[in-house]
């Protein structure tokens, strides 16, 4: 049985003289999962409101309830393109493998048949990164978190998550992602950008050390970068381009950064939209020669089910907590996803 996801793409024969062409489609998808917590104290890390005797009673119901939650959503990530979830999935704010495995053999997720990758951060809440991925689709074999060290003015050391990068085996190519969840805005963008600079430094490292030993692999980094794609840690650290006739064969390209112009967002605070998340990659998957793996569309995935329906904060993520009160929602972001192509030869 072929496990392959094929999209027929169908060209005028009047007008091309070709016949129609099947090609196998791939979602590559990331989503903010906003305090996936289980209901256990961790003596180790600050996770006491996400219990239940903590804050938010963070109660069995639930959590139950927040795992049905996001495996509903990561199950119709593109699903109106692919008619099935996504192959890859990063996440973020995960406090364990525990609440990974909950996800994965959820009803709405189990048959897909997802593997999981997931290195424990010190990050002081204790939420981290992980990458979900098919087992039919992708085949591991790297991974490795890498530790961000940032110190505050004080020369104390400011604990946060680790960027996740993992190298693999899709459609016969070699394929690496790489998940990051960069520092927050806690205190103000202008205070915190140095530490989201340190970030993109690392990330570009990492990019650098691979293509080092391979200079044509094919990297898609993603992520809450918790900044813009026209902020300085993507403009002047990273280099990314918004534009395809801006790209050389180093450049990283950015596709979100002409949905940030159009005014499209991930998140929104105090009446702002923001992209935080976002997905960028290098340029040798923009290319015309669909026989390779090749980046095809990017998107936002904001369908009403996951927006808030009414009040004054109407069509932003609907939250599972807003103002400190439980709402029974999905998460305070929106995923981000796009789509290769490989024409079936």
């Amino acid at each position: 049985m072929r496990l392959l996801i094929c999209l027929l793409v169908l060209i005028s024969t009047s007008l091309y003289g070709q016949k129609s062409k099947a090609y196998t489609l791939r979602t590559i998808a990331f989503y903010n999962c906003e305090n996936l917590f289980d209901t256990v104290n961790d003596s180790l890390t600050f996770d006491d409101d996400r219990t239940p005797e903590g804050r938010y009673n963070w109660t069995e119901e639930r959590y139950l309830k927040k795992v049905e939650n996001l495996s509903k959503v990561i199950s119709k990530i593109g699903y109106e393109t692919s008619k099935t979830s996504p192959d890859i999935i990063g996440l973020c704010e995960v406090e364990n493998l525990d609440v990974l495995k909950d996800l994965v053999q959820h009803p709405n997720l189990r048959e897909k048949d997802y593997g999981i990758i997931h290195f424990d951060s010190p990050d002081e809440r204790g939420i981290d990164v992980a990458l979900l991925y098919k087992k039919a689709s992708f085949i591991p074999s790297s991974f490795k978190s890498h530790r961000l060290l940032l110190f505050d003015d004080m020369g104390e050391r400011e604990y946060t998550r680790d960027q996740l990068v993992v190298g693999g085996t899709m459609d016969q190519e070699e394929v690496y992602f790489i998940v990051n969840h960069w520092p927050s805005r806690r205190g103000g963008a202008a205070k915190s950008q140095p530490f989201r600079v340190r970030a993109a430094l690392l990330n570009k490292r990492i990019i650098d050390s691979i293509q080092k030993l391979d200079l044509d692999a094919k990297i898609i980094a993603m992520g809450d970068l918790n900044d813009d794609p026209i902020d300085d840690s993507l403009k002047k650290i990273l280099k990314t381009k918004g534009k395809k006739d801006q790209l050389d064969s180093l450049s990283l390209y950015n596709p979100m950064e002409a949905m940030f112009k159009k005014g499209v967002g991930s998140l929104a605070y105090r009446d702002k939209w923001n992209l935080f998340d976002q997905m960028f990659f290098t340029s040798n998957l923009v290319t015309e020669d669909r026989t390779r793996l090749t980046f095809w569309k990017a998107e936002i995935f904001a369908p009403e089910f996951i927006r808030t329906d009414k009040g004054r904060f109407k069509g932003y993520p609907w939250r599972t907590y807003s103002g400190g009160t439980y709402t029974a929602g999905y998460s305070d972001h929106f995923p981000a996803y796009l789509f290769l192509l490989r024409e079936v030869r």
